[in-house]
């Protein structure tokens, strides 16, 4: 695979791989009459041989679940770590089934579109709105005016975030539009809610961002700990394995059932709060919203 590297795991009774080969190292192997994972990465960066690491670690015991009198059609499973991969493992033609992580939901839905052959699915990279709205719930404890800016990567979102409730003022940002009239707009709001968009938040428009709703007092819930660490109140956000464990479980469910789950955001979370933020909001956080979390079944509180 061009610009990629790959780890085959045929999945079989006798599949033993080292784990060196999961660190970098292509490994092949003859076709095999049952189903195969394929971890696919676009670099080589210490960060995705620990994501290939990890997955590898969970992958590999699936073995003995696999259920072969299925005779499912796709019996080729593409694990892409991050958006390189995933369009690389969307572009095969080999009736292989690709699940996508640490991919943001535009870009999954814009290759599923441009790919229509191929069965996608995906734990997308941006923290899920629900348990993000349930975050704002627990740090305000009192009705709140919620708005979000959608600019043309996260469009898509609107008529899953309008279904939400509480129910959230939209703002959609046009191509080449001033920040600061969207800022405007949304004055009135008492938390800007913040999805990934880089026409929307990028390194010309966060300063300006964060300046302006700190100058109305408005909290902004970010899509990442480190837009907290520079200045957003707080939010949801997903460890490596946090999002493999969700991986690993949406490969089992298509290994013992044939179905491939739909995509989904994180299911497993943690929470980080900017405290100085919140002083300056008049916020007494609660020990509610610092423990709002959901774990991977099995690891320790």
């Amino acid at each position: 695979m061009k610009g990629a590297r790959a780890l085959l795991l045929p999945i079989g009774a006798a599949c033993l791989l080292s784990l060196a080969a999961a660190r970098g190292a292509s490994v092949h192997s003859a076709p095999a009459e049952g189903f195969r994972f394929h971890i696919v990465s676009g670099d080589d960066s210490v960060q995705t041989r620990r994501i290939a690491d990890d997955l590898y670690k969970r992958l590999a015991p699936l073995a003995a679940s696999f259920r072969t009198e299925l005779a499912q059609r796709r019996r080729l499973v593409y694990i892409a770590i991050g958006p390189a991969a995933l369009r690389d493992a969307a572009r095969r033609n080999d009736d292989s089934v690709v699940i996508a992580a640490f991919t943001a939901s535009q870009v999954v839905q814009a290759v599923a579109a441009a790919n229509h052959g191929s069965a996608i699915t995906a734990v997308y990279a941006e923290p899920a709105p629900a348990d993000q709205l349930r975050l704002i719930e627990l740090l305000y404890r009192r009705p709140l005016r919620v708005a979000m800016v959608l600019g043309a990567e996260s469009a898509h979102l609107k008529p899953f975030m309008q279904a939400l409730k509480p129910p959230l003022a939209i703002e959609e940002m046009a191509a080449g539009e001033d920040i600061n009239r969207i800022l405007n707009r949304i004055a009135p709001a008492d938390v800007l809610l913040a999805m990934p968009d880089s026409g929307v938040y990028n390194t010309d428009t966060i300063r300006n961002i964060l300046l302006s709703t700190y100058r109305h007092k408005q909290g902004v819930i970010g899509f990442s700990a480190d837009m907290v660490k520079a200045g957003a109140l707080a939010t949801t956000y997903s460890d490596i394995e946090d999002i493999d464990a969700q991986v690993a479980e949406m490969a089992l469910a298509f290994a013992t059932s044939g179905d491939l789950p739909p995509p989904q955001f994180p299911r497993y979370f943690s929470t980080i709060i900017n405290d100085g933020v919140a002083r300056s909001l008049d916020l007494d956080v609660s020990a509610a919203a610092r423990a709002l979390a959901r774990r991977v079944p099995g690891t320790p509180r």
